[in-house]
């Protein structure tokens, strides 16, 4: 088995772990490792030649999520910032021992690093992908069951500030997903306004 095989493997035992479930079309799964899972099709998807360190990046992106419970960390922003911060780190610090672990050299681990902790957005082609794939993922699989759980300004916020993260071929892919008729019309008055 190569590197790469062996180290996803280890990322999916890892996740596998993740108390939460996540059901999709009838089949139950730790939610880390379905999440993760389809981020690495998501980035396949959007450029089937990605690198070796953008897979490794979006395989590993949140390993282990469920370790550190955003109700560790105090309400409002400030609470929510270093709490993301946290995160980022304890997952490239994750994805490393396991890329050492299975003989990946220094220069490749640094740069799943750079990617899982979201450096230069906006500059790194790569990091823009997988900035892309990791919006879609959340418009895909998680976006009908959180928009109802607010009230529509926040949702619109929300996703206003998700959609400028992404760049052109993130917005067209984000109108080819299928959502409620409720839940495309918040995308569309999100989009309005970056547009």
């Amino acid at each position: 088995m190569n590197k790469l095989n062996l180290a996803f493997g280890k990322y999916d035992n890892y996740n596998r772990q993740d108390p939460i479930s996540y059901t999709y079309k009838n089949e139950i799964y730790p939610q880390e490792y379905f999440l993760a899972l389809k981020l690495y099709e998501w980035v396949l998807k959007l450029d089937p030649n990605a690198s070796e360190e953008l897979l490794l990046a979006s395989r590993s992106q949140h390993i282990g999520r469920w370790q550190i419970a955003r109700t560790q960390y105090p309400e409002g922003r400030r609470g929510y910032l270093d709490w993301r911060r946290d995160l980022a780190k304890f997952h490239a610090d994750k994805s490393t021992a396991i890329l050492q672990e299975v003989g990946y050299n220094q220069n490749q681990i640094d740069r799943v690093r750079q990617l899982i902790l979201k450096k230069k957005i906006k500059v790194d082609p790569e990091m823009q992908l997988l900035e892309n794939a990791l919006c879609l993922v959340f418009l895909e699989f998680q976006y009908e069951d959180f928009f109802p759980k607010h009230e529509p300004e926040k949702i619109v916020n929300i996703l206003r500030k998700s959609l400028l993260k992404m760049d052109e071929t993130g917005h067209k892919q984000a109108l080819t997903i299928h959502y409620s008729k409720e839940g495309f019309d918040y995308i569309k008055t999100a989009l309005e306004l970056i547009s």
